[in-house]
């Protein structure tokens, strides 16, 4: 149950190129290219990059077979972009973290960035997020969402869920940190030694702890534990697992069972995670 947290954590750091709400580097310039050509439809206040088609600011980089900005007269005369669209094969490439899909999105009134496809994949050096719906960047309510059958994949370690959502907070350094981070439906968290399933599990970075609800499964080999919640303290490093009751102490048993909670277990069975036993010493050759 601690990798729970970890693994939340870490979806987070996967995708930092769409989680920006200020920009740096904005008023830096901004460099585009592409193979076939770069249309100025002035009656329609656009650009148009088509072939190979690339636009890079400072450290990052959009790439797509074709980019469209729209734009409108900004201060001082200047122009100003207020929405960008990348289509085929789009991706945005920011300090070695990438995000690619088929089509991304870019409102600057709004602050929310989407990026659609069949393919939907954030990488970074330690971990990879996938979805098949989208994937969801809005600045002013500081979330970074993946929608459908959205997967954590780490060496040893994988989350699954149907949404999987963290909520970011202005840090006093005017950067943004951590704040909450849910996986809702079908939670799977699989670890080298262990199998947790849920419907809606939490990591509240102030409390430094996670909790998982609905219907919670722990396997670990043939042992089990079962219950409706179950929580884990990062400070402490203790976890629990609460049955019906705990929920609601006067009601009835449910219908599914008698609300306890329920560990089987097989004492001789060796964990994943237990040392070998050391092989016999062989008698010296003479």
């Amino acid at each position: 149950m601690r990798l729970l947290c970890h693994l939340l954590l870490l979806m987070l750091c996967a995708a930092p190129a769409l989680a920006q709400d200020s920009n740096p580097d904005q008023n830096k310039p901004v460099e585009v290219t592409a193979d076939k050509s770069l249309e100025w439809h002035r009656a329609k206040n656009q650009y148009i990059a088509k072939g190979n088609a690339v636009v890079k600011q400072a450290g990052t980089v959009i790439a797509a077979s074709e980019i469209t900005a729209d734009y409108r007269d900004g201060k001082n005369s200047g122009i100003e972009i207020h929405r960008l669209r990348a289509s085929g094969n789009a991706s945005i490439d920011n300090g070695g973290s990438k995000a690619t899909g088929d089509t991304l999105t870019y409102d600057v009134d709004s602050g929310v960035a989407v990026m659609t496809g069949k393919d939907l994949k954030m990488t970074s050096p330690d971990q990879t997020v996938t979805a098949t719906e989208r994937f969801e960047y809005a600045a002013v309510k500081g979330t970074l969402k993946a929608v459908g059958d959205a997967t954590v994949i780490r060496p040893g370690d994988t989350l699954k869920a149907d949404v999987i959502t963290a909520t970011m907070k202005n840090a006093p350094d005017g950067k943004r940190t951590l704040e909450r981070l849910e996986a809702d439906g079908n939670v799977v968290i699989r670890t080298a030694a262990e199998t947790l399933t849920g419907t809606h599990a939490t990591y509240t970075a102030a409390a430094n702890s996670a909790e998982i609800t609905g219907g919670v499964k722990i396997t670990r080999g043939r042992s089990e534990l079962t219950g409706e919640r179950a929580t884990v303290d990062l400070a402490t490093d203790i976890s629990s697992i609460f049955g019906a009751r705990d929920l609601d102490p006067a009601s009835a048993a449910p219908a599914a069972g008698d609300g306890r909670v329920r560990g089987v277990f097989y004492p001789g069975e060796r964990g994943p995670e237990a040392a070998p036993e050391p092989e016999p010493e062989k008698p010296a050759l003479p």
